[in-house]
């Protein structure tokens, strides 16, 4: 078990590698609190599952729609409906788009998915116990809500859309499709580009995706690096990691993955990068609750994000 000397010299050792992998933009810039984003996943989580079309998403939508509109922004729910794999029949899905400054034509898309996948599928003992997401569907949600209390200040000619996508994963078997909210979004955009209807333009885009693991380590995505358009939006954004000594941003390539940034891009022709800590061992397992999450990762991330934004010209 080790002596009572040694645990302490533990504890003193972990205490100094935390702060000196605590982010300085966050420690003086009090825009972005990773303790606030992390009480904001935690009341997501308490709601339990947030699987599309069900209770708990409805009283997470209600959640997010009250709390974006309070902090100033525009907030749309654009509707769609797939039909369920198993039974056939309809399920209403509702993205929610939070516009900041909606008079700026040249914008900005920062993504998520806000549902949870219906069962832990990669949980060795319960793989159809109760999932809450926390990582996984929760922490890119608390992030974007922490974020707002910075955009209405937010200066420059570019403005912001928080956009919360649907069905990201309402996935029961191998077969059933992934990123149906990212999907309908990028293709309403794509159309409303070219009839004219949709005015402003999305100069490139951020999804958020499993940011809050409390072992952090984000390198970068191999599709958003490897696509021409994307990687300038990846190089800047791990410069902005590298110039405020954020150490959870690794400049290299890491894994390829799947994820709602693939539709924005390949659909909507939005470049798109999917900011991902796909090494988390809690994933699609019981495991994946608050407890595996850090308010540090959040605002490790948080504050990243939101200088980036700044440097938007």
């Amino acid at each position: 078990m080790g002596s009572i000397r040694t645990k302490a010299l533990r504890v003193a050792l972990l205490l100094a590698v935390v702060s000196a992998a605590t982010p300085v933009a966050e420690a003086d810039d009090p825009s972005f609190s990773g303790e606030r984003a992390m009480g904001h996943l935690e009341t997501i989580v308490a709601i339990g599952p947030r699987v599309s079309g069900s209770e708990g998403m409805t009283k997470q939508r209600e959640l997010l729609v009250e709390h974006f509109r309070a902090a100033g922004a525009k907030v749309t729910i654009q509707g769609f409906q797939i039909r369920d794999r198993r039974t056939g029949k309809p399920v209403a899905m509702e993205n929610l788009v939070i516009e900041w400054h909606p008079e700026r034509s040249d914008r900005v898309l920062l993504g998520a998915h806000y549902d949870t996948r219906p069962f832990p599928d990669r949980d060795p003992v319960d793989p159809r116990g109760t999932f809450v997401g926390a990582n996984d569907g929760a922490s890119g949600v608390a992030l974007l809500m922490e974020l707002s209390g910075a955009m209405a200040a937010l200066e420059g000619p570019v403005g912001v859309d928080f956009v919360l996508f649907d069905a990201e994963e309402y996935v029961f078997a191998a077969r059933d499709p992934y990123f149906l909210g990212s999907t309908h979004f990028a293709r309403q955009y794509a159309a409303g580009r070219k009839s004219g209807d949709v005015p402003h333009r999305y100069r490139c885009g951020l999804v958020l995706d499993m940011v809050a693991d409390a072992d952090l380590e984000i390198g970068q995505e191999i599709n958003s690096l490897s696509w021409p358009d994307t990687r300038p939006v990846v190089e800047e954004v791990w410069e902005v990691a590298r110039r405020m000594g954020v150490k959870q941003f690794v400049a290299r390539p890491k894994y390829a993955v799947e994820d709602d940034h693939v539709p924005l891009r390949n659909l909507g022709r939005i470049p798109t990068a999917d900011i991902i800590d796909f090494q988390y061992p809690a994933w699609h397992t019981t495991r994946d609750t608050a407890d595996a999450c850090s308010g540090e990762s959040l605002g490790a991330v948080g504050s990243v994000v939101l200088e980036w934004l700044r440097g938007q010209r």
